[in-house]
Formats: C-alpha cells, structure tokens, sequence
C-alpha cells in the first residue's frame, strides 16, 4: 500500500470521527495509537489532600528569573530558525486576569528535533537551543516568551506520521494538583487535518481556540515575528488541556 492512500484512509477515518462532535479530545481515540495509554483506566482513589497539596505557591519572583523567558540567549550562540515572540494574557472564565502564574514551555528546535535521548530522528540539534522557559503572568494576566519557530517531526504513529509544529505549554494554580497542560498551534499548517492528536478534539471551534494567530503589531523590527495565543481557564470558551 502506498504512503498517499495510507494518508487517505487516515484522513477518512480522523473526518469520520470528527462528526461525532465534542468539545474535549477522546480518551480513546483509535487513529491516535497511544491515547489508550495517555489516561486513567482505573477509578480514581481517595487521598488526604494535605499529604499531596501546598496551601501557597511554590515559586515566586525570586525563584523565576525575567531572562528565562528568552529561550534564544541560553547559550553562547544565536539559535537556528525564525526568531518568534509569543504572548497572550491567562484569564479565568469571567475575563478576570490570572496573576501571577507560572507558565512554563517547551518544544522542538527549528528543525522538529528535541533535546531527549528518545528523540533520535535524522534531524539536527541545535547546540545553542534547548528549547525550555518560563514566566510568570503580570498583573494583567500577560505571560511574553521569545523563542524559535519550531519545526514539524515524524512521530511513528502510523506511516508517515508528522506532528504539526507546536509549543507545550504547562501552567500552574496554587498548587501542584492544579497544574494544566496544553498545545498551542500555528496558523495555516497544513498537517492540522492529518494529525490524530489534534483531531482527538472533534469540536472545530475548540480546535480553533488551540491556534494562535499572527500579529504585526507584536513583531519587532528586523528582529521577531509575533504571536498572539490567550489562555482561557474555564468556562465554554476554554483553552483545551490534556487529560491527566
């Protein structure tokens, strides 16, 4: 069978699927392999919460440096790729800024290659990017990284399997059992429609709220390109997150 109609039986599986509707990925979604491994199978089981929570934040502005939400000056030399900015503000449902926060990112380089031993595909690693930050949120709710585009990667879910490109974004509430973890997307990439994971979520608009979008005013000249990707944490306009 050859690569182009393996990537149609795909396609028409992951559409067919799609008009089932729903706003939260499936648990079990069988064009995505491993989300069978990616969830609870058993019931949950009771827990002092006092053993396993903290009652105040565990980082704060002494612990969170400014600079490292510049993911391009890690290292001695420039990274490789489009330089981009990427900012938006961290809201709860009513619109209200979540102060703050600490939001914490990771990704692939401009190549699709991350710095991890299980990553071993033919790509190159950039030796001046690893490809970590993180910030808090101001007063307003706004977090600001600098960083590279990332590049897409094959993944081995099914032949010819590529991830769009995306940055992984982890926030944090008050305490450890709060911690939220999601995707954000690029605009325009064509392998939104072949991409499982993506999919999993089968409610288009809440596809949608995963992709940030393009914005002049954020660029800086001759420099950056800009970015614009609001979080939203709960309500019916909330930001998506992977299931524990």
């Amino acid at each position: 069978m050859s690569d182009a109609a393996t990537q149609s039986e795909i396609s028409a599986e992951i559409d067919a699927l799609a008009g089932r509707g729903g706003a939260q990925p499936k648990l079990d979604y069988p064009p995505y392999r491993s989300s069978l491994l990616r969830h609870p199978t058993k019931d949950p089981q009771h827990a002092d919460p006092e053993t396993i929570e903290r009652a105040v934040p565990v980082f704060g502005h002494r612990d969170v440096d400014p600079l490292e939400a510049d993911l391009t000056i890690q290292h001695r030399g420039e990274p490789i790729g489009e330089r981009i900015v990427v900012t938006g503000r961290v809201t709860d449902a009513a619109g209200k800024p979540v102060r703050e926060q600490l939001v914490e990112v990771w990704q692939a380089n401009a190549s699709g290659r991350y710095i991890h031993k299980r990553d071993q595909h033919p790509a190159p690693i950039d030796p001046n990017f690893t490809g970590v930050g993180r910030c808090l949120t101001d007063q307003d709710g706004w977090y600001r990284f600098t960083t590279i585009k990332p590049g897409p990667y094959p993944w081995r879910n099914h032949t010819n399997a590529w991830r769009p490109a995306h940055i992984h974004f982890s926030l944090f509430g008050n305490q450890f059992t709060e911690r939220l973890i999601t995707q954000m997307y690029f605009p325009g990439d064509p392998l939104f429609g072949l991409d499982p994971i993506f999919c999993s979520i089968t409610d288009q608009r809440a596809r949608e709220r995963l992709i940030a979008r393009y914005d002049h005013e954020l660029t800086v000249p001759e420099w950056s390109t800009g970015y614009r990707w609001d979080i939203v944490l709960g309500g019916r306009e909330q930001t998506l997150t992977e299931a524990e």
